[in-house]
């Protein structure tokens, strides 16, 4: 795990953190796309980051063992990506 150095903050390689919970919550709670996403007004550089970041960091929330879920998320097949075929959003 990596710490951050004194005076730096997450926000100097995220986008703030209000515009980042609407993009990762529409992108993973609803799963909307990236056309989706831009659609609604988000910027593509803010949304492609974002996707980037989340796709790319999948095979790490399939590591975690099983869990209690409470999300609309938690009933049926769950957020599914693969992750083998190297696949992104963008």
């Amino acid at each position: 795990m990596r710490s951050l150095r004194p005076g730096q903050v997450d926000q100097d390689s995220l986008p703030p953190y209000d515009l980042l919970d609407e993009v990762l919550d529409a992108y993973v709670e609803h799963a909307e796309g990236r056309e989706e996403l831009l659609a609604r007004g988000y910027d593509e550089a803010v949304v492609d980051r974002v996707l980037q970041l989340v796709d790319r960091a999948e095979w790490k929330r399939r590591q975690y063992p099983p869990g209690p879920k409470v999300t609309a998320l938690a009933f049926g097949r769950d957020r599914r990506l693969p992750i083998t075929s190297r696949w992104r959003e963008v």
